[in-house]
């Protein structure tokens, strides 16, 4: 059984607050099972995007995994048009900002994205 995305979201967020990191709710969307987007900004000029991979976003221990929607890019207004393209794509997506000098903010990426 999958957490509501909005569950989701608020723990990640947690996790991060636990661990020193910033972030926040950007686009709030379907409670239930709305996609999630994760800009991830470094800290040092660049900003990645992380969204759900082709495929099964589970892997086989449950965990959710992540792959990279666009090319790393110099800033979070760069994100925007992209972000503004899902959203009338999909209205339902949430979209979270996390400040992480990793890149990861502790999710799964799928390598080689």
């Amino acid at each position: 059984m999958r957490l509501k995305s909005e569950i989701w979201v608020h723990a990640l967020l947690r996790r991060c607050f636990a661990q020193g990191l910033f972030g926040a709710v950007l686009r709030k969307g379907a409670e239930e099972a709305g996609s999630i987007y994760v800009v991830i900004n470094r800290l040092d000029g660049t900003v990645k995007l992380l969204g759900p991979p082709p495929g099964s976003s589970i892997d086989e221990m449950g965990d959710r995994i992540w792959s990279e929607v666009i090319p790393p890019v110099t800033s979070a207004a760069e994100v925007q048009p992209f972000i503004d393209r899902l959203v009338r794509f999909d209205p339902d997506i949430w979209v979270v900002e996390i400040e992480d000098r990793t890149g990861t903010a502790g999710l799964t990426v799928l390598p080689g994205t």
